[in-house]
């Protein structure tokens, strides 16, 4: 059940780490502490973003850097003395798409190495135990292979579709739960209490500090595995060897990292998941949201004129029922109109923002935040939402300009001139679903 194509890792020890936790899949892993060495917090090192948001003590990734063996020599030292502790995270407010915010925490570039490092190491024994439905946040796996899955299930005919969402999902993490779980595999107490460390953190919320006792603060390097680690436990597994075996009919579950979608067969297999599903989730400290979690039939119209059932979103899509030209149904994905929505004004803020930055530059970066919008969001069927927002960023781009200067206005002669040296990206399909 694990994931044929994840890599080898990077090293030969944690290789053999690797290929001992595949062989022993019952078996707890020893002597892994050691594993997190110079050459192991150099590599977390170099996986950091060169403008990453700074931590509570304010260094930059490049003023760690510019004594970069020193600094790892000396938190080396910590590391195996015993004495090293996780500094405060800095908690900042992301807005979402609903008007809320979503708590980031960030950490030092110190902690970032450490989190990378241990996150290398329970990575080379865990990406042997999850299951093929995991896809969040794993070595060669992403939201489109997740998407692929269900296009293959759709091809079936159909199928009942169990949306669920869980409620501040990382936030809500029992760590002592979460604790129990790791020891089923890691028999290393040194490495625990690293884990422990990285876990039990104090939280500096603008002048505001605060110990949590429960969850894991979003945006650490380690925080995406832990989550992954325990809905393996919690779903993953129970849907596996305790659900599907009492199913009267095929089902799958998809799932990115907390986002998760079941495909039932049959109608009745769905009801009786559905009332055991948020049992299961409370036993382990979640809770499912009432808005947000739904039984739906996606099926495509069986009189053959209507545009089919209900829509079910997924990653940023909306996922519905569409034509093919030879007049058979489909899974079609457009993006969601709240993404869309939001990728339009991030766009238009910017140009609003960059006003004076030269037309070279402001057009460099626009092509790369539209070529980055395609990269995801340019899968088979989706090219009409993708046009919407290629022409919202050329308005926003033509107004940006026009606003530059009241003595030389952009007119739209000259903007079409501008366009013609410096194109915007059209749309186009990045990724190709139907028929992988």
């Amino acid at each position: 059940m694990t994931d044929a194509k994840t890599p080898e890792p990077v090293s030969p020890e944690l290789r053999k780490v690797a290929e001992r936790a595949k062989r022993n899949p019952e078996q707890k892993i020893l002597a892994l502490a050691r594993l997190i060495d110079a050459p192991a917090l150099e590599r977390a090192y170099r996986r950091l973003r060169k403008d990453a948001a700074v931590g509570v003590d304010g260094v930059t990734v490049d003023q760690y850097g510019q004594s970069l063996q020193g600094n790892l020599e000396v938190l080396l030292g910590r590391l195996k003395a015993g004495q090293y502790r996780h500094q405060p995270i800095r908690r900042v407010h992301i807005p979402k798409e609903n008007g809320k915010t979503r708590p980031i925490g960030i950490s030092t570039v110190e902690d970032k190495c450490v989190q990378g490092a241990l996150r290398e190491v329970l990575e080379a024994v865990y990406e042997q135990d999850f299951l093929v439905c995991s896809f969040g946040f794993r070595p060669m796996r992403n939201p489109h292979d997740a998407l692929r899955v269900l296009d293959r299930e759709m091809r079936r005919g159909g199928c009942s579709v169990l949306e669920a969402d869980i409620v501040s999902f990382f936030d809500s993490i029992d760590r002592k739960m979460l604790m129990e779980m790791l020891r089923e595999r890691i028999a290393d107490e040194s490495l625990m209490r690293l884990v422990g460390k990285c876990l039990h953190v104090g939280v500096l919320d603008g002048e505001q500090y605060s110990e949590p006792d429960v969850g894991t603060a979003q945006g650490s390097a380690l925080s995406p595995l832990l989550g992954n680690i325990y809905l393996h436990h919690v779903l993953d597994l129970w849907f596996e060897h305790v659900v599907k075996p009492r199913l009267r009919a095929r089902a799958v579950l998809v799932r990115f990292a907390d986002d998760f979608v079941m495909c039932f067969e049959r109608g009745d297999d769905a009801r009786r998941v559905e009332e055991a599903l948020g049992k299961r989730l409370a036993r382990f400290g979640l809770t499912l949201h009432p808005d947000k979690t739904r039984l739906l039939e996606f099926r495509p119209p069986s009189d053959g004129r209507g545009k089919g059932s209900a829509t079910f979103d997924f990653l940023g899509f909306t996922l519905h029922w569409q034509r093919t030209r030879r007049g058979s149904w489909r899974l079609g994905l457009r993006t969601r109109r709240v993404r869309l929505r939001r990728a339009a004004k991030a766009v238009a803020d910017w140009c609003r923002g960059h006003l004076h930055w030269p037309v070279k530059a402001q057009h460099a970066t626009l092509r790369r935040k539209l070529l980055g919008h395609y990269n995801y969001f340019g899968v088979s069927g989706n090219t009409r939402p993708l046009g919407g927002l290629y022409r919202r960023a050329t308005l926003a781009w033509r107004r940006a300009l026009w606003r530059r200067s009241q003595r030389s206005r952009v007119s739209w002669k000259r903007f079409l001139v501008i366009l013609r040296v410096f194109p915007l990206p059209p749309p186009r399909v990045m990724v190709q679903l139907w028929g992988v």
